[in-house]
Order: structure tokens, then sequence, then C-alpha cells
């Protein structure tokens, strides 16, 4: 039996999953390309840390509000439009890149930016709520088969960024800013084209039309796990979007191919452990709120000893670099369960949205920071702020609420 014959008797939520899915990988792949083309061709340029930074200010602050605006619109117009607006104007994005090098100046790429930051939290917006909406309704009370599948598109969505890491390096390489850029804008518009075509109409829309003051949420569950995610994430950005591949570079002589493919393992790995984490997480038991708390303490201690290693050290900073990986993918990954699970069925995009806006100023945060505090103080800065942000996730995490908090089902 041929592979599409197999896939065609598959339930008709599992394929939609699928398709889904690899929508997601689709954009995500040209999204981690695109961050590392722009990062190290902004940099061969002459660019300062700062002003490369600055490059992902609109990216990042566009998606906090796309992820308000966004999960009110998935939930009023159906998820699969959302998803296909957001990789439309990825195209588009892509497309403006592709004018000649004298016209990129750094309004121009911001504005690029400003629309791949729209088009990504669209995507990624639809997606992550699109699978409440797909699980079977059994398994999702039970709330294991709702993590294994949020786990799956979480992991595997970040190991294709990493790969797109990796791919942006040697494009750039190969064939170009570019020929790069015109060769990721082809293969998402075949990629639309199919989800034209087979995603389910009206997936996720609600049948009352909700109010857009309905965005901001008035469950104390997901707007504390909304604070705990913001710190989280600005934890991470604030020495990996700008921080360290500028100080590989500059400080210790290396290539952007050694540079995109260090980032590119990072994520890659990262994705990895993330499908693994409603495994990893069964480490810890007990309330939600504790397991929260204590991993994102335990990644705070790592970060505590990364801020105290010698810069010169770099084969041991790049070793505690991997292990602060691991220990973020356990608790992204769970924060992402945890966000599924607390929304509300009706209407799941619109909390997904919120959670996702705070998701978006954490990242916001940590890419401003990573410029100005790796030009005014040096990496050793950046990962003394990454540690006391865990920290603050990790206290946050706290406040959870005790209710309906349990640990996973097996």
């Amino acid at each position: 039996m041929s592979l599409l014959a197999r896939v065609r008797q598959l339930p008709f939520e599992v394929r939609q999953y699928l398709l889904i899915t690899g929508n997601y990988w689709a954009f995500t792949l040209t999204d981690g390309a695109l961050r590392m083309l722009v990062v190290l061709y902004f940099s061969q340029l002459g660019y300062s840390p700062l002003e490369v930074a600055m490059l992902f200010l609109f990216y990042e602050a566009f998606g906090v509000v796309t992820n308000l605006v966004g999960g009110w619109l998935g939930a009023r117009l159906g998820l699969n439009r959302t998803m296909n607006v957001g990789l439309g104007l990825q195209i588009v994005a892509l497309a403006m890149l592709l004018v000649p090098a004298g016209m990129l100046t750094v309004v121009w790429v911001m504005a690029a930016q400003a629309l791949s930051g729209i088009a990504k939290d669209l995507n990624k917006m639809s997606a992550k709520s699109a699978v409440k909406v797909l699980v079977p309704k059994e398994s999702a009370s039970a709330g294991s088969a709702l993590y294994r599948w949020v786990a799956m598109l979480t992991g595997s969505k970040n190991a294709l960024k990493g790969l797109g890491f990796f791919l942006g390096g040697l494009l750039l390489t190969l064939i170009g800013f570019q020929g790069a850029v015109l060769a990721m804008a082809l293969m998402l518009s075949g990629v639309l084209g199919l989800s034209l075509w087979r995603l389910r109409a009206d997936l996720g829309r609600q049948k009352a039309k909700p109010k857009f003051s309905e965005v901001f949420s008035k469950s104390r569950a997901v707007n504390v796990l909304s604070a705990a995610r913001l710190c989280l994430f600005a934890s991470r950005d604030v020495w990996f979007v700008v921080a360290l591949p500028v100080f590989l570079y500059d400080q210790h002589g290396w290539s952007q191919w050694t540079v995109g493919g260090l980032l590119a393992v990072w994520v890659i790995g990262y994705g990895g452990v993330q499908t693994q984490a409603p495994r990893l997480t069964r480490l810890m038991s007990g309330e939600a709120r504790v397991i929260t708390a204590g991993w994102a303490a335990a990644l705070a201690l790592l970060g505590v000893a990364l801020a105290l290693l010698p810069l010169t050290a770099v084969g041991w900073l790049v070793a505690g670099l991997l292990a602060f990986g691991v220990l973020f993918a356990i608790n992204s990954s769970w924060h992402s369960y945890l966000i599924v699970h607390y929304a509300r069925a009706d209407g799941v995009s619109m909390d997904v949205g919120f959670y996702y806006m705070a998701n978006a100023m954490g990242r916001l945060i940590g890419t401003l920071l990573s410029g100005w505090l790796y030009m005014a103080h040096g990496l050793s800065a950046c990962l003394w702020v990454a540690a006391a942000l865990v920290a603050a996730s990790a206290l946050m995490a706290l406040a959870l609420p005790r209710q309906a908090d349990t640990a996973v089902a097996d």
C-alpha cells in the first residue's frame, strides 16, 4: 500500500493535524533561515550588534499585536484562514527582500521583518489552537493525548527552525542573500496552494461572534502562565538572538557556516527534547504549578553557572548552552501544553493568542536586551540577565491556581 493510500485511511482529524503540521514545518523552515540570513548578512555589511537587533524590532513588536488580534480573528473567521493569511504575508515579506542590495535600508528591512513577524504569529497561533480543536475529546479530557500532540507539533517545529538556521548559513554561502530568499518564496507559494486546497474551512470558528474585548483573558491560570512565559522566552533571546552569534563571529573568528551550524544544532536538539517532554516532565510529580516552578528553578541555576564561566573557555560555554537548551525545551514544551489545557474549549484561539502575545513580548524584550547588553557589557551580562529572568518565571509559576492542576496522565 502506498504512503498516500495509508494517509487517506487515517481519521479525518489526524489528516488535518498532519496538514497543519506540514504547513507549520514549511513556514518555520523559512522563518529560521531568514533570521540567520539577516543576522549574518547584515553583520557582514558592518552593522553593529544593536543595529542588527533593531532589524528584528518590528518582527517582535508586531508579533505582540498579532497574537491578540489573530486569536480574535481565528475565533471569528476560522483558523484555516488565519493560517493561510500568515503564509501569504511571509511570501510578501520575502519578496520585499528581493530588491537590489542598495535598497535594503534599515527601514525597508524592518518593514519586511514586521510583515514576517505578523505572518509567523498568525501561523503559530493557528497551528497551536487547531490542536485543541482536533484532538479526540475523550483523550483530551485525560490530558495525555493533548500533551503528546502539542509536544510533537512544538518539538518538530523547533527542530525545523534549527535546520532553518543551518540552511540560512548554507544558502548564504552557496547562492547569496537574494538567491536564498527567492528559493524560500517559491517553496512557500507551493505550500500555500496545498493549504488552500485541502485545509478544512471554518476550523475553530466560534458560533457566536466574540467581542474584541474578550481577547484579554479573565483566567488567572492563563494570565499567570503568560507572565511566566514572557520571562522564560526573554531569558533565551537575551543571549541567543544577537549576542552569541556575534560573539562567536567577532571574538573567536568563527565562520558564518560554523555559527549557523551551532545555532542549528542547538535548536534541532531543543526541538527533539520537546517531543520527549511528556516523558521527561514525569521526573517531577505534584501539581502543575510545582512542576512548572521546579523545572524553571533548575534552568535558573544552570544560567548562573553559565554566567560564572570565563568567556575564553568557549568549549565549556557551548556545552553549557547546549545543556541550557535541554532544560529550556522541557520548560517550553510543558508551558505549551498547559496553555492549551487551560484554554477555553470555545474560543481557544483567543486564550492561546493572549498567551503567545506574552511570548512575543518576551522575545521582543530579549532581542533588544541582546543587542544593547552585548554592546555595552558583553556576553557575560546577557547570561546573568537570562538567569534572573528564569528565576522570575519560576516564582510566577507558584501563583498558578491549585485546582485542575494535576500532572499529565500516562
